[in-house]
């Protein structure tokens, strides 16, 4: 099986697309996941296509109502899988929403995934439709097939634990799982500082925990390829000192770091 690295433009922002691709392909990325909020998207699509980067593209939208949500949703992942990425990450829905709702959207995205062929992933992210661990049990007893994005740092951060009194929920995520986004969060945030600081050790282990699972649970299918984002976020995201709002870490060597070391990891198990 193939691991697919991937860098988010998130953070790069202040450099070019191709600029910013140049920069991660020299770090050893394979890919970079986007979601182009400046509108460039032939731009991100061209200077991943020019390195020969991998891409995944990210759907995230919203809506003043429910059906102009679903309407830009749509549009959304039409645009999205228009240009052929290797998967599309969606944020899908909103908390608010009811069931049926959001189980509409679910259904609006699994009947472009089938005309277009592009796979459509639905990320564990906070104020979405997956938004905690409770919320997603529902939706894996309604559609089976659903493909999400593995974000669990939100799920640690909704439930202020780590999961632990929620082993089978996890299992079910850790089965569904298409992607992962490997950020780790706490009890009380959805990215630790500093994944290499010693007080972080406990959550750390415990969400490598989980993705061992998933790459393991790949491996035992006879998947092809698994496609990972070293997502922790930036300043704002990354916690800031006062006044200065300077980031206590760099994103950019913390997310090299995690790149590293879960490729040696895993090159073990290969």
């Amino acid at each position: 099986m193939k691991l697919v690295f991937l860098c988010p433009y998130w953070g790069l922002e202040h450099l070019s697309y191709h600029e910013a691709a140049k920069k991660v392909k020299a770090a050893g990325y394979d890919g970079m996941e986007i979601r182009p909020w400046d509108e460039k998207w032939e731009e991100a699509v061209k200077a991943c296509k020019d390195l020969d980067l991998a891409l995944v593209l990210m759907s995230i939208t919203g809506g003043n109502s429910f059906t102009e949500y679903k309407e830009n949703h749509q549009k959304l992942l039409e645009k999205c899988v228009s240009y052929k990425p290797l998967k599309v990450n969606s944020h899908t829905g909103k908390d608010h929403f009811s069931f049926a709702q959001n189980s509409e959207l679910i259904r609006i995205a699994e009947g472009i995934e089938k005309k277009s062929g592009v796979e459509i992933l639905h990320e564990t992210h906070r104020s979405r439709v997956l938004y905690s661990a409770p919320s997603a049990v529902d939706f894996f007893k309604s559609f089976p097939q659903l493909k999400i994005t593995a974000d669990f740092s939100h799920w640690v951060n909704v439930s202020e634990s780590l999961l632990q009194d929620q082993p089978e929920t996890m299992e079910a995520a850790i089965r569904h799982t298409r992607h992962i986004h490997t950020r780790v969060g706490h009890p009380e945030g959805p990215q630790v500082n500093d994944p290499r600081a010693p007080e972080w050790k406990g959550a750390v282990e415990v969400h490598i925990s989980w993705w061992d699972k998933i790459v393991k649970n790949h491996l035992a299918a006879g998947t092809k390829q698994l496609s990972i984002t070293c997502e922790f976020g930036p300043a704002g995201y990354l916690p800031t000192l006062p006044y200065t709002q300077q980031p206590v870490a760099s994103q950019w060597d913390i997310n090299l770091h995690m790149m590293n070391t879960l490729k040696e990891r895993w090159s073990k198990m290969l």
